[in-house]
């Protein structure tokens, strides 16, 4: 037993069950035994893998789309690219030598900013990016960034925001909580409050019992906050993450230690603990800031921005063994069966922006 679940349980025998929601912070971000707080999460030494560990292919494509957001907008300067929740600064480092390449002017009157709320992960980060010319500085929020035109980039964020989950008993929603059961072992169960019915997905009135529903108040929270700078000072965002374009029922709550799936309620702090991203609500969210906001999937915005091309390019100074790594660089990345079409893309721009890939785009 993990030295967090063993505090959550006494907190549970104390005070009653938590929620959903509750139980998710206190795993990722409980500042003396929370997952992000002590363990290597990124790597096939950590828990998963995420895209730009897999590839500097995928942290230079959005590089490309960066500046091609910047110059849609006007090329303002003084402008800040931002990467929030930033991981080990794989992507941060390769977009930098990306944008290095592709238009030094920028990257020297830019200013760049790490969103962080992790200590020993901004640390890791520092180390990464060591040695980069440009000006980088860390922000544990939004709230501190310069008020300049903002160009941000988030990879997996949103995951790992905690959801609140509803699960339909006797015909209500009512809220699903952690609780302990006769044995004192954590277990999920109905709570006592049930939710209005409008607030989640139209399919949601014809459900029948057990079914769970999610809601993700503390995501749109966040793109609010995001959506809001970018209304008032300027610039784009592009978020990418796994999960679906259109509401639906369903339990998306995973556990992952390991590179494989455990129960959520075995390891507190010991695991990945995420759910799926509800990206017709992040959308809708934008675009009642009057920005536009467009979606498709990874594996399409990463072979139009030239996946297969960059391929061909790495690929050509390869022996016979690295051309087939970068093959498969590509299918994890862009397959249908892989990252593809799991991985949703969503980019935020002024209204009225075009930005290839996303001139048709819904």
């Amino acid at each position: 037993m993990t030295k967090l679940k063993e505090r959550i349980k006494r907190l549970i025998a104390a005070n009653g069950p938590i929620s959903v929601a509750d139980y998710m912070a206190q795993c990722l971000f409980d500042p003396e035994d929370g997952y992000y707080t002590n363990r290597e999460p990124f790597g096939t030494a950590g828990d998963f893998t995420t895209a730009p560990e897999i590839s500097q292919m995928f942290g230079e494509l959005v590089a490309v789309w960066l500046q091609s957001a910047w110059q849609a907008i006007g090329r303002p300067l003084p402008v800040t690219i931002a990467e929030i929740g930033p991981g080990r600064g794989t992507l941060m480092k390769d977009m930098m030598r990306t944008l290095s390449k592709l238009d030094p002017s920028l990257v020297a009157q830019a200013s760049f900013a790490m969103i962080e709320t992790s200590p020993r992960l901004a640390g890791i980060q520092k180390e990464t990016l060591a040695g980069t010319q440009a000006r980088i500085d860390w922000h544990q929020s939004i709230e501190t960034l310069p008020e300049n035109p903002l160009i941000i980039v988030g990879n997996e964020l949103f995951d790992a925001v905690p959801i609140r989950q509803f699960v339909r008993a006797n015909g209500k929603w009512q809220e699903r909580m952690v609780g302990l059961n006769d044995a004192d072992e954590l277990h999920f169960l109905a709570g006592v409050a049930s939710l209005d019915p409008t607030l989640l997905p139209a399919n949601a009135a014809t459900a029948s019992d057990g079914a769970i529903a999610e809601l993700a108040p503390a995501r749109t929270a966040l793109m609010d906050e995001i959506s809001n700078r970018i209304a008032a000072c300027g610039g784009a965002g592009l978020f990418i993450d796994y999960g679906h374009l259109e509401p639906g029922i369903g339990d998306t709550l995973q556990a992952l230690r390991k590179h494989k799936y455990e129960d959520v309620l075995e390891s507190p702090g010991h695991a990945d603990i995420t759910s799926h991203v509800d990206f017709s609500a992040l959308a809708a969210t934008a675009r009642g800031k009057r920005l536009d906001a467009h979606l498709m999937t990874q594996g399409h915005f990463l072979l139009e921005m030239g996946l297969l091309e960059r391929a061909g390019q790495l690929g050509a100074a390869q022996d016979a063994a690295g051309q087939e790594k970068i093959r498969g660089q590509v299918e994890r990345l862009a397959a249908p069966s892989a990252m593809g079409d799991l991985f949703k893309v969503l980019a935020i721009l002024p209204s009225g922006t075009a930005v290839s890939p996303f001139f048709d785009a819904d």
